[in-house]
């Protein structure tokens, strides 16, 4: 009997061969052997992985997808885990690409649990919203969090544009493979996205304004940003990740004088950080 789909887990199957053939030749590293593949559903990608690598993980979702996939694939080293994708363990993995036709209701999840892993793989490609790949590949005046994030942590390539016509049963947009190349170490501090998070707290607003603290009012950072060359009326979206670096390094404008003798640095009001880099900012996260 036909496997039905099922809405509430955004089961929609790709099964143009040509398609699916261009998904998982993004995914060919030279020299890697396995790939993890998210939500395998049917099988057609897991087919068209198991062309390419010897070994394919598919971890699924859906049980019943899960119990009839190892019998489409006889004599094939396919190893399924019927699992939520999610809670998957990945920190036994290394040396591993990954690939998949994702739901796009759990797209930033699936994302940053894979740029947070204990062993990055060598290469990301995902079948996802063509709007929310437009979004992460975005460049300085169109930047999100979702982007800066991303694009913090690996390089990002567009593929394919897949219209809804080529699914079953057919979403309601067009879909776009992204492929993402996950960097040795992310460009930026985290103190730099703790207070890029700051700006976009109400993006329609100029930056100065949503930075804006006692300690460093909207005034203040107008000059700042005039004095890195950047447009005193911005927006958020209008920064590149650099910018936001040079930002979260600049100094306390306001220092305070101290009374007493002088000691190691020490605030009389302690605050966690995120990074034993994360530079000393009155304009960052406030507690």
């Amino acid at each position: 009997m036909p496997m039905k789909n099922q809405k509430s887990l955004g089961q929609h199957w790709l099964k143009n061969r040509i398609i699916l053939d261009q998904i998982a030749d993004l995914a060919v590293v030279p020299g890697i052997n396995t790939c993890l593949e998210i939500g395998p559903g049917l099988g057609t990608l897991t087919s068209s992985l198991l062309r390419r690598f010897p070994h394919v993980i598919a971890v699924e979702y859906d049980a019943r997808l899960a119990a009839n996939l190892p019998a489409s694939f006889p004599g094939k080293n396919l190893t399924v885990h019927h699992q939520d994708f999610l809670q998957f363990d990945l920190s036994s993995l290394q040396n591993y690409v990954v690939a998949g036709n994702i739901p796009y209701y759990i797209t930033t999840p699936i994302i940053q649990k894979l740029l947070a892993a204990p062993h990055l793989p060598a290469k990301i490609v995902l079948l996802i919203q063509k709007e929310v790949a437009e979004r992460i590949a975005a460049a300085p005046g169109y930047h999100s969090l979702l982007s800066l994030f991303v694009q913090n942590a690996a390089t990002v390539a567009l593929g394919p544009i897949v219209s809804a016509r080529e699914f079953t049963p057919p979403p309601k947009v067009d879909s776009q493979v992204l492929v993402l190349t996950p960097l040795p170490a992310p460009q930026v501090s985290p103190a730099a996205l703790t207070l890029a998070r700051r700006g976009f707290s109400n993006p329609r607003k100029k930056l100065a304004t949503n930075l804006a603290t006692p300690d460093c009012p909207k005034t203040a950072w107008q000059s700042r940003l005039a004095a890195q060359d950047l447009n005193p009326d911005a927006r958020a979206q209008d920064l590149s990740l650099a910018d936001w670096a040079r930002l979260a390094e600049l100094p306390n404008p306001n220092p305070q004088p101290s009374s007493q003798t002088p000691t190691p640095i020490a605030s009389p009001h302690p605050r966690p950080r995120s990074s034993p880099l994360a530079p000393q900012n009155p304009c960052a996260e406030q507690p």
